[in-house]
């Protein structure tokens, strides 16, 4: 038993402990191969080429790139800083915001829940394509798409709907005859949750040590794939299309940008919860603005660099963007690679590297979302046992995986996966940019400026990106973007005039005029302060430091942008609205909304799942300017010190409100 006992401990090592108690990622190293696992995975291999082929053209580049760098890369540091800091996951994290936020900490819960059951059932169809790797010839060679359809997915086809002739009303609704469950994708479904409980059941010193093989091996491998797939002919051709050529036109189309923002959500994986998760476990005081540009720059980099696999097989087979057509990340992933694999000399062989790497990437997605919830749990009952909430979780999960593996379940995975990520995953981000730049320390303002000032701005702020971008849909862009800057200018303007005269400073130049110091409190404080409190823990010592742009960025650039994209959702829908399983996936991305809503309106109902002792950490009493020391962040009876080197770091508590 004893060498067993060693044997186990060496496979599944106990966790390391924080000094305040709290399981401690092995190192930090191991941290960032887990969010990078996180992020790279099916839409790095499979949804970023089909998006990049749909929008071909370096003028993709332009709306992705800024998601990148005005919403991706600021919220992710929005998202690691608070788990880091306040040392709990996403509900307990925005609690300590403001604790009518912990609705919106259960919504990025929420989101992950929704998406891992139907994202476990691609790894299922995988798995089949690589059951079938073995074989030869390939089973699908010479009818790729008809062995997805009918051997993999097995869906029976549905009885479409009808609209009045006016487009006006459904006379008929889309109907699905098949109801039956497809025993293969149970059985891999089954392999698959092994798989994630097998990886998280014993926590982050078990899971830091599975993150090496599932984000080292497929790196090497997807280098390999990459020179096969360059190597083919007419391989430059398709590398041409995307990399060489330039349609400016499609930058004022709605969609590239929506597209866009879809992509870099989830592909870096901000909004899902496990960030925050899983930098709770790091040591306080590492730098998580580092380790935040670190997450989502690899992850950039390899999504392009992976997607020239499919560049090079996209000339191989004469496959043209545009004309209309749309290529699908289904149809890269289980029709166009395949298709291609089963012309090269040695098929089996690269079949087997594709699927195995498809897999791998995959599953490392899926085990960070469970972990979120896990993690949840373990904040709101550190006594339970974590293998028993590990396993309760897997099989809950298992259990809602199960409608997707139906003779309808491609189509119920179509409709959730379009508006989970359309609607929920969108209005959630959303909302954490506004949210913690607006509720954070709000009584700080109040007591500078008076309520009525607070309201006026907010409303102007508010209502004028509802009013912007309702109008910008119903009439012109143009028209909205008038409309929404009208508003919220005279909501400013307002504020100030109502505004009282603060008694506490405005940073530089802002406090050289009553007006000026008037609109910074109104405007700027409550996003500010959260950096500088923030900065007290992850800016210590040799850390990078949240920079002060980060809070207006995420608030006057990124949630606006978001705004608009959210807007295109509900136009899209009508177009589908004859369709049940749309119509639930709708609901299904409004539940998110409903989650927030309750966690503005009854907190309470959240407390269940915050520890007593940390209850009322979202109350903040503390006068303007006046920081957070980093011992008072997260309430806990001691805290480890130090920039990971067990050193005190040094307290800043002299710094200006800058």
């Amino acid at each position: 038993m004893g060498a067993f006992a060693k044997f186990t401990n060496f496979i599944a090592p106990k966790n390391s402990k924080s000094a305040d108690g709290r399981d401690q990622w092995p190192s930090r190293a191991a941290f960032l191969l887990a969010a990078m696992g996180g992020c790279a995975g099916l839409g790095n291999m499979l949804r970023y080429p089909s998006q990049t082929f749909n929008n071909h053209g370096l003028q993709w580049f332009v709306p992705y790139l800024l998601c990148v760098f005005l919403i991706a890369m600021p919220v992710m540091v929005l998202e690691i800083s608070i788990g880091q800091a306040y040392r709990g996951g996403c509900v307990v994290a925005f609690n300590n915001i403001n604790h009518r936020l912990k609705g919106a900490g259960l919504s990025l819960i929420y989101i992950g829940t929704v998406v891992s059951p139907y994202f476990v059932v691609n790894l299922a169809w995988i798995m089949v394509y690589f059951r079938n790797s073995f074989k030869s010839p390939l089973p699908w060679t010479g009818r790729s798409e008809e062995f997805y359809m009918q051997d993999v997915v097995a869906n029976v086809d549905p009885i479409p709907g009808n609209y009045s002739a006016d487009g006006s009303s459904v006379t008929r609704y889309v109907e699905y005859p098949g109801v039956g469950v497809i025993g293969e994708t149970v059985g891999w479904a089954i392999f698959t949750w092994f798989l994630v409980w097998a990886s998280t059941f014993r926590g982050v010193g078990l899971t830091g040590r599975v993150v090496y093989f599932t984000v080292g091996l497929p790196v090497v491998i997807t280098i390999i794939l990459i020179g096969r797939s360059l190597s083919l002919e007419n391989a430059a051709r398709g590398v041409r299309y995307f990399w060489a050529t330039w349609n400016g036109s499609q930058l004022s189309h709605g969609k590239i940008w929506q597209a866009a923002c879809g992509q870099v959500f989830f592909s870096t994986g901000v909004g899902f919860g496990y960030f925050t998760s899983y930098a709770s476990y790091n040591q306080k005081y590492s730098n998580a603005v580092m380790d935040s540009i670190v997450i989502v720059s690899s992850n950039v980099l390899f999504e392009n660099v992976a997607a020239f696999i499919v560049y090079g097989v996209i000339g191989f087979l004469g496959i043209t963007p545009g004309g209309g057509k749309r290529l699908g990340s289904f149809v890269v992933g289980f029709i166009t690679l395949p298709t291609a694999v089963t012309e090269m000399p040695g098929a089996n062989f690269w079949a087997v590297m594709l699927f195995f790497t498809l897999m791998v990437l995959g599953y490392s997605s899926a085990f960070a979302m469970v972990d979120a919830i896990n993690t949840l749990i373990m904040d709101a009952h550190p006594h339970f046992s974590r293998p028993w909430v590990v396993t309760a979780v897997v099989v809950a999960f298992f259990c809602l995986t199960l409608p997707y593996c139906t003779e309808f379940g491609f189509y119920l995975l179509d409709g959730v996966d379009r508006w989970i990520n359309d609607v929920g995953l969108v209005f959630v981000v959303w909302t954490e940019c506004v949210a913690s730049t607006t509720l954070y320390r709000w009584r700080d303002v109040v007591g500078q400026v008076g309520l009525p000032a607070l309201l006026t701005f907010n409303g102007g702020f508010f209502g004028g990106m509802v009013l912007g971008v309702t109008i910008g849909q119903a009439v012109s862009p143009v028209a909205g973007a008038c409309v929404g800057f009208g508003i919220f200018i005279v909501a400013l303007i307002g504020a100030v005039l109502l505004a009282k005269t603060p008694d506490a400073d405005a940073p530089k130049w802002w406090n050289k005029s009553v007006i000026g110091s008037r609109a910074w409190f109104i405007a700027f404080y409550s996003g500010n302060q959260l950096r500088r409190d923030l900065n007290e823990v992850v800016g210590q010592g040799r850390n990078w430091k949240i920079p002060a742009f980060w809070a207006p960025l995420i608030r006057y650039i990124a949630a606006p942008t978001l705004s608009i994209v959210y807007s295109f959702s509900y136009p899209s829908f009508y177009e589908l609205r004859n369709d049940p399983l749309h119509i639930f996936g709708f609901a299904v991305g409004h539940i998110a909304l409903m989650i927030i809503a309750a966690g503005l309106i009854v907190p309470r109902w959240f407390d269940i799942l915050i520890p007593p002792p940390r209850r009322g950490e979202g109350h903040h009493d503390y006068g303007a300017n006046v920081l957070i020391l980093a011992d008072d962040v997260g309430s806990t009876s001691s805290m480890e010190a130090g920039n990971g080197s067990g050193q005190e770091p040094k307290r800043r508590g002299g710094d200006d409100a800058n």
